[in-house]
């Protein structure tokens, strides 16, 4: 038996190296997918927040530097609004009236069954025609009592008729003069009942008032309809709504505390809720002479300077009441007055600063607030003419490093 061979125990150097290589591996993965991960972080914390700019410069002479006095809100409100209602109680034949349809005055909304008035004027008509066939032959039978009349007085000069005679020729004449005016009274009559049949008959046709646009179909075909109300539900009192939007302005309530700044043809910036960057210069029409007591307001009308067709009865609008006399009054050598976006101003512990944009950076600017316009905040000092602000200033520091937006 031979002594065995313990060298073949021994572990080779190269298979141990592998080895150890494979786990040095696997340990050093982790720290380079670490190192990678922050520094990934760390440039991602240090990265630049990007904003956007705007140059600022001084607000035009005008209306633009006009002081506000005064906000309130209210809606858009037509002067000329009708809900064109039948004259008759009668049924719908046809509806011509669509919602969006712009119609002309006169024009033909419906029409209604004109059969019960065509008869009453059919009946009114023969019964004139026959007053007048009964007339012709009153004035025939006059005639015809006329020459009786004058023969019994040729007759009674002469001592040949008696006096009875004549007086009766006499009564006959006189009576078919009096039956020939009662006759024409109901000739009259009749043509006064005619009109009226041809009244009733024409109402069956029911015509735009005026101008304007149809924004409310209240009627359909086969339905009933009638001036008053009958109740129950099943009669219409009205056939359509047409509005003129030509006449349409702004009715706002003011509280009576603050109507004392409010004047006549005062100028007014109106801002539609469904256009808020769409400022409209209006003016003040009137202020109704009366005040409610329940909500202690005064009831305020403003016309538009220029209609347009965005503007749509009862869209909630804006109003800023604008103080004109306040440019006249403002030196000469007075200091222009920049206006800025008002969300590009923030509120530090009760003073109002910007955030200006100078070499890549953003710096911390106070300043002094004048009126805000609408979305234009006045700016009266802290900002010169050419500088950047940044509009969304958001958590922005001073000094902190920014990007600007392509």
């Amino acid at each position: 038996m031979s002594r065995a061979d313990l060298s073949v125990l021994k572990i080779d150097e190269s298979v141990r190296s592998r080895r150890r290589g494979r786990w040095l591996l696997w340990l050093l993965i982790p720290l380079v997918l670490a190192v990678v991960a922050a520094a990934i972080a760390l440039g991602v914390s240090h990265r630049s927040p990007r904003v956007d700019v705007t140059a600022v410069h001084p607000a035009a002479a005008g209306a633009s530097t006009a002081q506000t006095l005064l906000n309130a809100s209210g809606y858009v409100t037509p002067r000329r609004r009708a809900t064109v209602a039948a004259k008759i109680t009668a049924r719908v034949e046809q509806i011509y009236a669509e919602e969006g349809m712009h119609v002309k005055a006169g024009q033909v909304l419906a029409v209604l069954d004109e059969s019960d008035s065509r008869v009453r004027l059919n009946s009114a008509v023969a019964d004139r025609d026959s007053t007048r066939a009964a007339l012709k032959d009153l004035q025939v039978n006059l005639a015809n009592a006329e020459i009786d009349l004058h023969r019994n007085e040729e007759l009674a000069k002469s001592g040949v008729t008696t006096q009875q005679a004549l007086d009766n020729a006499r009564t006959t004449v006189q009576s078919y003069k009096a039956r020939i005016a009662q006759t024409e009274q109901s000739i009259t009559a009749y043509e006064a009942k005619i009109a009226v049949a041809q009244q009733d008959l024409d109402n069956c046709v029911v015509r735009s008032p005026y101008d304007g646009i149809i924004v409310s179909k209240d009627a359909q075909r086969g339905e009933m309809v009638s001036p008053v109300s009958a109740g129950g539900g099943f009669t219409r009192t009205g056939i359509a709504t047409v509005v003129d939007m030509a006449s349409n302005e702004v009715e706002v309530d003011v509280n009576e505390s603050y109507i004392a700044r409010v004047k006549e043809n005062q100028p007014v910036i109106s801002v539609l809720d469904a256009y808020p960057d769409w400022k409209i210069p209006s003016h003040v029409r009137t202020v109704i002479p009366t005040a409610d007591r329940q909500k202690a307001t005064v009831k305020v009308r403003i016309s538009f300077d220029q209609l347009d067709p965005r503007i749509l009865p009862d869209m909630g609008v804006k109003v800023s009441f604008l103080d004109e006399a306040k440019p006249q009054q403002q030196q000469a050598n007075a200091a222009p007055v920049i206006v800025v976006p008002h969300g590009a101003v923030r509120d530090d512990n009760g003073s109002s600063i910007v955030f200006v944009y100078r070499n890549n950076k953003a710096e911390r600017t106070a300043v002094r607030l004048g009126a805000l316009n609408g979305d234009d905040q006045q700016v009266i000092s802290g900002l010169h003419d050419g500088d950047q602000i940044i509009l969304n200033p958001g958590g922005l520091q001073d000094g902190e490093a920014v990007q600007l937006n392509n």
